[in-house]
């Protein structure tokens, strides 16, 4: 697939703080790319410079082909930003701040089958001060959409969020892939980047780390992985120790937990089929992002980071 944005040795300072240390991804189009990484790592500072919102000392910037700088106003055209933090006028209603929105662009989307496929319809007239937490990002959201944008870059976009409108804004987020768009994903939740990304970069005291699907991520974090089940009769250990990438069986009260690698669930439960066992009450324990990020930096991704980076 071509490549919709391409960022090559990217470096910003604010004075003496380094926030982004010679940062290098590419985001092909179509894919839903994940910028991954505890707070103040410099993911924010790393996208805002990629739209042009932030002028970067050092590194070449390319969206659908356009320079951020020298292309500002065709950037702009085709680009829709969902910023971390924003502000809009409470006394005007969605309605109204759509329209608003949608009058800055050439080529506009529909504003009916926006607000419709955002769950935005019944709240045409609700004024903005009114809207609950998670009306208000799928309002940022389509804001985000409404130019009817090839690439869409969402900071955040569930910060504050309770479980089910997180939940919610990921089904909005796979809707709106759906429609074409390239997305650009910042976030500091490993479970948001395991559930939308196509590929993650990895980002830790403002420079890249890594960069891989989730899965590809979390296999290279070197992390055994466990079976635990119940069978439904006693066998001989021996049945599953020497199945390629078993490390260890041992027994824990009626459950039974296998730690090993590769193909693991599938090759307990083809070994015990064949010999006539059931394994019930089944759970996989695979390592994640979190390991990953473990493995990478040595830290944990709820850690704080360095102060001054965004």
């Amino acid at each position: 697939m071509p490549a919709a944005i391409e960022v090559s040795h990217l470096r910003k300072t604010y004075g003496s703080t380094i926030a982004v240390d010679d940062v290098s991804f590419t985001v092909t189009e179509g894919e839903i790319f994940g910028i991954l990484g505890p707070n103040g790592a410099g993911k924010t500072t790393t996208v805002e410079c990629a739209v042009g919102l932030r002028i970067p000392d050092r590194g070449r910037i390319r969206v659908l082909g356009l320079d951020p700088r020298a292309d500002r106003e065709q950037l702009h055209a085709i680009v829709g930003v969902q910023l971390q933090a924003s502000t809009l006028p409470g006394p005007l209603r969605v309605g109204e701040i759509l329209r608003l929105f949608r009058s800055f662009y050439r080529e506009p989307a529909d504003l009916g089958e926006l607000m419709g496929t955002l769950g935005l319809a019944d709240h045409r007239d609700v004024y903005y001060k009114s809207l609950s937490g998670g009306l208000k990002q799928r309002l940022s959201v389509a804001l985000a959409l409404v130019g009817n944008p090839r690439v869409a870059v969402l900071d955040e976009m569930t910060t504050g969020l309770d479980p089910q409108a997180r939940r919610d804004t990921w089904d909005l987020i796979d809707g709106v892939r759906d429609r074409g768009v390239t997305i650009v994903l910042v976030t500091h939740y490993m479970d948001e980047a395991e559930r939308l990304c196509d590929r993650v970069a990895l980002v830790d005291r403002g420079r890249v780390v890594a960069i891989d699907t989730p899965e590809g991520l979390a296999d290279r974090a070197g992390v055994d992985k466990q079976v635990r089940f119940v069978p439904s009769t006693r066998f001989d250990d021996h049945l599953l120790t020497g199945l390629p990438g078993v490390h260890s069986v041992e027994h824990d009260g009626e459950h039974v937990v296998v730690t090993g690698s590769g193909e693991l669930a599938n090759a307990v439960i083809l070994a015990l089929a064949a010999a006539g066992i059931q394994a019930r009450d089944l759970r996989l324990d695979s390592a994640n992002l979190e390991d990953a990020f473990v493995e990478f930096t040595g830290r944990h991704l709820r850690e704080p980071a360095g102060k001054g980076r965004r």
